[in-house]
């Protein structure tokens, strides 16, 4: 467990440089008039995400978390399990994206994930696997960003909610 936490601080620490590396291409102070640039959200919560496995690895070091003090083996059969399980999920929401839309992705996935998985009753997976895409939608509204709207027989429905939006 011990090792797995600074593999895992170092990994994100990794990714957030690279993170807040790519976000430069654009961007990331504030333009007069309209407000963050592009690169502004990526920038600075991949900067927060820096700072917090600085954290996790002074933690380690110091010998503070519980897992820092622990031997025990970083996953076991059950967290194999579940790994498998949410791994493969996820794979097959990145999957679907470009064929039902991010949207339609995102209902799935929360379906499968709180439902099946989460054992959730079907009014709460209901609730959240509508209302969150519909805020997000909102959300990319806001934001001036497009997401991945699938195949043809989707963009219609798209086509229509952006002139709604934008």
């Amino acid at each position: 467990m011990r090792l797995g936490e600074i593999i895992t601080a170092a990994i994100l620490a990794l990714l957030a440089i690279y993170l807040m590396w790519k976000s430069t291409s654009l961007e990331i102070g504030y333009i007069r008039g309209e407000g963050p640039g592009g690169g502004f959200w990526p920038f600075w919560l991949s900067f927060i995400m820096l700072l917090s496995t600085g954290w996790i690895a002074v933690n380690w070091w110091r010998g503070t978390s519980p897992p820092s003090q622990s031997d025990e083996p970083v996953l076991d059969a059950y967290g194999w399990k579940m790994l498998v399980f949410v791994g493969g999920g996820i794979a097959a929401f990145v999957a679907l994206i470009p064929i039902i839309s991010m949207y339609g992705a995102i209902c799935l996935f929360l379906i499968y994930y709180l439902k099946f998985l989460g054992r959730h009753s079907w009014f709460v997976t209901l609730a959240l696997s509508i209302g969150l895409p519909i805020v997000f939608f909102f959300f990319e509204g806001a934001m001036r960003i497009t997401m991945p709207t699938g195949m043809s027989f989707t963009e219609p429905v798209f086509n229509l909610l952006y002139d709604i939006i934008y």
